[in-house]
């Protein structure tokens, strides 16, 4: 029973840490108030999808310096670095995913008949 106990609390800990560091980096806990921004009706579908894809940008380029400064000794925050490679990849993957259902969604709109 000791035995699971104290695994028990080795994982909040660690939950714990994690929780910590995604403060520092600034990714929001889930929650009712986290998800996709809420945009006026002014702006367009592309200004829309401009936006998203800059911020993946960013973030893969966030990722990438993290990377280096790891490589280079400038910084030893390993869960930092994996933190920012997988928010990049998340961002990436969901690009793709965007991408793959428009592409789907103008081949319907293409096979219609008039």
């Amino acid at each position: 029973m000791n035995i699971l106990m104290a695994a028990r609390n080795a994982i909040l800990n660690q939950n714990n840490a994690l929780q910590d560091i995604a403060k520092n980096v600034g990714l929001a806990a889930p929650g009712p108030t986290s998800g996709a921004k809420k945009t006026n009706g002014s702006d367009s579908f592309s200004d829309q999808l401009t936006s998203a894809l800059q911020e993946v940008n960013k973030l893969q380029i966030a990722a990438d310096e993290e990377t280096k400064a790891y490589q280079m000794g400038e910084s030893n925050d390993v869960a930092a670095v994996m933190l920012a490679k997988h928010k990049a990849s998340l961002g990436f993957e969901s690009t793709l995913q965007v991408r793959n259902k428009l592409l789907s969604a103008y081949q319907d709109i293409m096979n219609m008949q008039v």
